[in-house]
């Protein structure tokens, strides 16, 4: 490098360096903020922190185990046993003589065994005859039930296990195979598991129409979506739920597009629609939004970590309106609210004069911002669906449920690796969907779903009628 000859000259290269220190400085910073992320101060999965993340704190102090006044889950004996067996001495202790009959018994006490019965597959035969009528001649032969259609077949009750344990379970065909075998010493073909969930996911589109219907009138809805590997390719699994229905679909797009497809409701909806920000969300002009506060709190733990005052100011202010709100179960008194609003506006301000400009680009494009201020911008601009749950009692402070809804689509990418079928991906969107709103009705999925293989209406819609 040449070094310069004149003052002018010098001070022009001091001008260079300074410039290059600076944008080193910005990229310094921006890799330092990128290493300390995990799921706590950013969206990163907590599968992503690894062995080295933190302790959870002590939430309680004492002893371990289950505390004094706890409600508990012991098991407790039933009135009536299945099998009752009636213990007497047949021998005295004393001196080793036979008791005789005359001898007075008196009960002491009991207790109970809860164990498995006996598993294996029961078979039903169905024997079917014909018969001539004796007066006109006709042929009259007796019909098989519906749904027997072969020599041998499984019924309701193993089409039910098998989806269950398949879809819900998360098990690989090849481990519900194993398990099927061990526990009742019967092979059960690859072509019969996928079979059942091809015939599950045909007899579900009514209820699929059904669950649709419920959240589309309901007052708040949760929508999120995750990514899945499918035909290669990358896919998008949709929810949309509440605290009683759970709908899911795939496709191949993430944004506006999916929510126009047939099998979208978010187009209709009418109440709160509850997510995370996502921008083409707020295309959806019909419906009222709600913010994510758990995503919004992730961002501002970031920038605290980082020495951002405004953030830590702002995270203490929305921890403390969902504390007064008892944890988002409840609204603010309107005049708390107002103040809420007026704390909440100058602290945007701070944040404003805290976070640096927009750094003005030489090439075109948009001008850089910081991540700081990009939070501000979305704080500013949605702060009504970010205190959205402090003036609404129905609206809920996080997003997390329609996180819980979709999390097991993960467990299950993680065993299959992805979707090989397009429509193998659908089965498990509308499969799980029933499950899960069955679930939340506190109804057995097991027992649902043979009443589906059975041509049976779900018990569980006699909650919602």
């Amino acid at each position: 490098m040449k070094l310069p000859e004149t003052i002018s000259e010098c001070h022009e290269l001091i001008k260079q360096l300074v410039t290059i220190v600076e944008v080193l400085q910005r990229e310094i910073q921006d890799l330092k903020q990128q290493v300390n992320q995990n799921s706590r101060n950013s969206h990163r999965p907590p599968s992503s922190d690894g062995l080295g993340k933190p302790a959870f704190p002590a939430s309680k102090k004492g002893k371990r185990g289950g505390q004094s006044g706890h409600s508990g889950k012991t098991l407790k004996m039933v009135e009536a046993a299945d099998t009752v067996h009636v213990l007497k001495p047949g021998f005295c202790q004393g001196c080793q003589q036979a008791i005789g009959q005359d001898s007075a018994m008196v009960f002491l006490d009991k207790r109970q065994v809860f164990d498995l019965p006996a598993i294996q597959l029961e078979v039903t035969e169905y024997q079917r005859f014909g018969c001539t009528c004796t007066r006109c001649g006709h042929q009259n032969n007796a019909e098989f039930p519906t749904g027997v259609t072969g020599p041998v077949q499984y019924g309701p009750g193993v089409k039910s296990l098998v989806t269950l344990l398949h879809q819900n379970g998360c098990m690989s065909v090849a481990k519900v195979q194993r398990l099927f075998n061990d526990l009742f010493g019967s092979p059960l073909n690859e072509a019969t598991i996928q079979k059942c969930q091809l015939t599950a996911f045909d007899r579900l589109e009514a209820e699929e129409n059904y669950i649709k219907s419920q959240l589309q009138a309901a007052a708040v809805v949760n929508a999120d979506e995750s990514g899945i590997r499918c035909e290669g390719k990358l896919f998008w699994l949709h929810e949309m739920g509440n605290t009683r229905f759970t709908h899911q679909f795939v496709h191949e797009r993430r944004g506006m597009a999916a929510h126009e497809d047939e099998n979208a409701l978010l187009k209709h909806l009418k109440g709160w629609l509850v997510h995370d920000c996502w921008a083409p969300y707020f295309s959806l002009n019909d419906c009222k939004h709600a913010l994510c506060n758990a995503h919004l709190l992730r961002e501002l733990k970031a920038l605290e970590e980082n020495g951002r005052k405004w953030a830590k100011d702002f995270h203490a202010l929305l921890m403390d309106v969902y504390s007064k709100t008892e944890q988002g179960k409840s609204k603010l008194p309107e005049q708390e609210y107002q103040s809420v609003i007026i704390q909440y506006q100058r602290l945007l301000e701070n944040g404003y004069a805290e976070e640096s400009p927009p750094v003005i680009a030489a090439k075109k494009g948009k001008p850089k911002k910081t991540k700081g201020r990009n939070l501000l911008e979305r704080l500013d601009m949605h702060w009504e669906a970010v205190l959205a749950f402090a003036n609404h009692t129905d609206v809920p402070f996080t997003n997390n449920l329609a996180e819980r809804d979709i999390r097991p689509a993960k467990s299950k990418i993680k065993v299959a690796g992805c979707f090989r079928t397009i429509q193998g991906a659908k089965a498990y969107a509308r499969i799980h969907s029933f499950i899960s709103t069955v679930r939340k009705h506190q109804y057995n999925p097991f027992n649902e779903l043979i009443n589906i293989f059975s041509g049976l209406t779900p018990q569980y819609r006699t909650a919602t009628t």
